[in-house]
């Protein structure tokens, strides 16, 4: 049986100006950077068409390879998604350092519903943002936040936490307060400390303990599309930057949970245990501003 899908999420371009250190742009051996490709709404509605976007209850522009800023139909799928189905929530997740203060204040206005919002991954302050957001201008970020805010827009603002940035958290959330944001998070990362990066000093390391599965994709009823129109059953699975690249079957995905070597990404991503590893539980500062 066909599971139900209330959210889609999508990687709308392969396109990225940062160079985060552990991002899969840069650890992953088979991606090719100067293959630049943009998800069109025809390409979209040939895996997933207009009678299924009419059922959404939310769509948000996330990727695994890109930086949806940099996407050159970002705004025009936005608006197809409100036009054809009204009352869906919209969402998007940034570094916040390409385009123009005038192209983040029209995201602002697309952005309008109470429900809708768009997340800055900005971790800490001028001095220290770009010692893992590679590449990406401090003042570029804040301005066009600045921009998105003052159009309307709800923000969040998302803060990956580090030795070198920890002194900052702080000061970073009460910029967020200033500057009209609605909510700010922050949060140790999960992925391997390389390239001088460290732990910070008394935060919380997150151990994975194998445990039940716990499918984040099947509780939220979540499918995620890459840049290419490949569907997969999340955005774990997706790591596609192909055309027409082959992806796992989510029945047989789910039928290995029950066994004794579960999925490995379901493993990873979605084990529900005591010390809140799973995706979505991870943040341990989290605090709403307004």
């Amino acid at each position: 049986m066909a599971r139900q899908i209330k959210t889609l999420q999508l990687d709308v371009t392969t396109v990225c100006q940062a160079a985060c250190p552990s991002c899969a742009r840069e650890t992953d051996p088979t991606f090719n950077k100067s293959i630049k490709h943009h998800l069109t709404v025809d390409r979209i509605l040939r895996n997933f068409p207009e009678k299924q976007i009419k059922k959404l209850d939310k769509m948000y522009l996330c990727g695994n390879y890109g930086e949806p800023a940099a996407g050159t139909y970002t705004q025009d799928i936005l608006r197809y998604f409100r036009e054809v189905n009204p009352e869906i929530t919209l969402g998007m997740n940034t570094n916040g350092g390409v385009q123009t203060t005038f192209w983040w204040h029209s995201l602002g206005g697309i952005l309008s519903r109470p429900t809708d919002y768009c997340v800055f991954s900005i971790d800490g302050l001028e001095d220290s943002n770009h010692v893992y957001r590679r590449n990406v201008s401090w003042a570029k970020v804040m301005a066009n936040a600045e921009a998105y805010i003052a159009a309307g827009g709800n923000a969040h603002w998302d803060m990956l936490v580090y030795k070198h940035n920890q002194h900052q958290v702080e000061e970073c959330e009460q910029l967020a307060r200033d500057m009209g944001f609605s909510w700010f998070r922050a949060k140790v990362s999960k992925r391997p400390y390389t390239n001088g990066l460290e732990f910070p000093l008394g935060w919380q390391q997150v151990p994975m303990v194998p445990g039940k599965i716990q499918c984040y994709a099947l509780e939220h009823k979540v499918v995620y599309m890459d840049a290419y129109g490949n569907i997969s059953p999340c955005c774990w699975h997706g790591m596609t930057h192909t055309p027409n690249a082959a992806v796992k079957d989510f029945e047989e995905i789910r039928a290995t949970w029950k066994t004794a070597t579960p999925d490995p990404v379901c493993a990873e991503a979605c084990t529900l245990n005591k010390v809140k590893t799973r995706f979505n539980s991870q943040w341990q500062r989290e605090i709403q501003l307004k």
